[in-house]
């Protein structure tokens, strides 16, 4: 077990007094929480792209979209009780940093009071608009293959911004469907001029290496409008860590109680684009994905002026980010709070999941009760680590 996930102890140290008083916060939030509506901030299912109509006929894309336009909304009380409750707030806690690092990049490269203006594809139901909204961008465009996650962002997003000013909103926006592998977006475009600062896509891109067409048509419509010094940013699925293993599994499936990866093409003769494994995640997605083979990503996106600027693990993420980021994963409940005294968010029954944190804590400070880190299950936290962050920039002409 890797003990990147293992947050700094110091700041979970509490005393009586506090423990009585986060106790009693928790109770009072686990009373109330079958009441409260969905989070505007909650994670988006892994591999959020979803639906297209406008395709029916198409081979992968009719699936996805099918999968994500029956996905059904979740209340707070289920996703709080949900196996991945944590693993999901970690992923999001990730999305938070990478979007928020870009962001502050392009506003110091730019004069204060220039546009900030973002596309976010495969935006699913909308689960980033309030990072958007934080990030004081002035205009976003959203866009999915899953009509009803369309309406369902358009709702959030006229819900976060209900109580704007009609003549200054936080920021603007336009909605629409369509399958960003295979349309070109920006015909759809209210203008179809407009300079982007940002293109954004979560959890999704893997999607387009069904084909090389597919991947090509993707990336045409993430540089077309993107200005030059622009960026790209994105998480995807780790295929280098997948195929490993893979290999180790020595099957063509692997996972844990929280996960599982079935390879649906011959592991021993994976083409480089239409890789195709069926992903599950508990209760959240069980859908056709493909490998992205990192290198053709790079070696693509040059053609379209995209250059590479970092691509790093979840785990060393996490690792470069936490110092910064120590507020926000105590508000997005980014990790569990685990301790010696086995008073934990969620009860588990399997004391392994939890060994790597029980040994860090007797490491650090021996029996104390009152001390507590942040982790993740070993299940969760398998899940996690396979994913990684990318980052492109638009450049000038053409790139070696």
């Amino acid at each position: 077990m890797d003990e990147n996930i293992i947050a700094s102890d110091e700041e979970f140290i509490e005393d009586e007094e506090q423990v009585e008083k986060r106790q009693g916060v928790k109770r009072k939030y686990e009373d109330a929480v079958s009441q409260r509506d969905n989070d505007d901030e909650e994670e988006e299912e892994e591999g959020g792209e979803g639906s297209s109509q406008n395709n029916p006929g198409t081979d992968n894309s009719a699936v996805v979209a099918k999968h994500y336009n029956q996905l059904q909304e979740k209340g707070l009380a289920e996703r709080f009780n949900s196996k991945i409750f944590y693993l999901r707030n970690f992923n999001n806690w990730i999305k938070s940093m990478l979007i928020s690092d870009y962001l502050d990049r392009i506003k110091n490269s730019q004069q204060y009071g220039s546009p900030l203006r973002v596309l976010d594809m495969c935006c699913g139901k909308g689960g980033d608009l309030l990072k958007w909204q934080k990030g004081n961008i002035t205009y976003l465009i959203c866009t999915d293959i899953a009509d009803v996650s369309i309406e369902q962002c358009r709702a959030r997003y006229q819900k976060i911004t209900a109580h704007d000013p009609p003549d200054r909103k936080s920021f603007h926006a336009e909605f629409f469907t369509a399958d960003s592998t295979r349309d070109r977006l920006r015909e759809r475009y209210s203008d179809p001029s407009i300079e982007l600062n940002l293109v954004s896509c979560q959890f999704a891109f893997h999607y387009c290496f069904e084909s090389p067409k597919q991947a090509e048509q993707m990336l045409k419509n993430v540089s077309e409008c993107l200005r030059v010094g622009g960026y790209f940013i994105g998480t995807i699925p780790d295929a280098k860590d997948i195929m490993k293993r893979l290999r180790k599994a020595q099957t063509d499936t692997f996972g844990n109680d929280i996960f599982q990866i079935k390879f649906l093409s011959d592991p021993d003769d994976l083409p480089i684009f239409g890789a195709k494994y069926n992903f599950h995640l508990d209760g959240v997605v069980d859908c056709p994905e493909f490998l992205v083979y990192f290198p053709a990503f790079v070696k693509l996106a040059k053609k379209y002026n995209l250059q590479l600027i970092e691509s790093v693990r979840f785990e060393d993420y996490f690792q470069m980010k936490v110092s910064r980021g120590k507020g926000l994963i105590e508000k997005m409940q980014a990790v569990e709070r685990y301790g010696l005294n086995g008073n934990r968010s969620l009860s588990r029954s399997n004391e392994e999941e939890y060994k790597h944190a029980k040994d860090f804590l007797l490491q650090k400070g021996g029996y104390d009760n009152r001390r507590k880190c942040g982790t993740l299950s070993a299940s969760e936290w398998e899940a996690a680590s396979l994913y990684m962050t990318f980052a492109f920039q638009k450049v000038k002409g053409p790139i070696e």
